[in-house]
């Protein structure tokens, strides 16, 4: 069939007119997403990475702690693990028969006993009396003490080591190990802090399980409150 130019009658095809765009105006597109959603997504990625990964970086701080938890309550279990040796010998008499006991000689002691004993752990007391010294060294788990006659220069020496579950439980506890476990303690702590907000954030983005977990965390919470109100003296 001819084409109608008048758009009136047959004419083989639509002649509805087709709206066209006005000259110079802007392409129409798609709308971008809300700077919320971005910052949504880019929340439960890092909290979800966060807790992935801290969570395989303290693994084994987490088992260490857990385990460790158990035998500090359990201590008895473990009481024939100590050792105790003790032990006599001479000193210089000059070191500590001195009317000044600032001129007695504190770093000559130490090192001989450490070098000639192998003694362990860092010296947490060097008490000076009108007739003897008193030198400790302690360590996780271990301790060693010497009294030393300042007339004459000879000492007994008592050491005592507790096993290694005793070892473990005081680094627990932080106990005579030291300025420098004493940061991995608190680094620990903040690596389990961070991995318990990661999870608790990543809660809010599963809308399935989020109401769900939360009342599980309330009750784990009312738990434990009454576990300390009802069992704890």
């Amino acid at each position: 069939m001819a084409s109608n130019p008048t758009g009136h009658g047959p004419t083989g095809y639509d002649s509805t007119p087709i709206p066209r765009q006005p000259f110079g105006a802007a392409p129409t597109s798609k709308p971008t997403s809300k700077p919320k959603s971005v910052a949504k997504k880019r929340t439960a990625a890092w909290s979800r990475w966060l807790h992935v990964y801290l969570s395989m970086l303290s693994f084994l701080v987490v088992l260490f702690f857990s385990v460790t938890g158990i035998t500090l309550n359990h201590a008895d279990w473990f009481d024939g693990q100590q050792a105790e040796t003790k032990r006599t010998g001479t000193l210089p008499a000059a070191w500590v028969n001195v009317p000044d006991t600032a001129r007695i000689k504190k770093l000559e002691i130490v090192e001989l006993l450490r070098s000639k004993y192998a003694l362990r752990g860092a010296v947490s007391e060097f008490r000076m009396e009108d007739e003897q010294c008193a030198v400790s060294f302690k360590g996780p788990g271990y301790s060693a003490d010497a009294f030393i006659n300042r007339k004459d220069g000879t000492f007994e020496l008592t050491e005592l080591r507790q096993g290694l579950v005793a070892v473990l439980n005081d680094l627990h506890k932080g106990r005579d190990s030291g300025t420098g476990w004493s940061w991995v303690i608190d680094l620990s702590a903040g690596f389990l802090t961070l991995v318990s907000l990661s999870g608790l954030v990543m809660l809010f983005f599963l809308k399935n399980k989020r109401v769900r977990g939360l009342l599980v965390a309330v009750v784990g919470g009312a738990l434990c409150y009454l576990a300390y109100a009802l069992l704890v003296p």
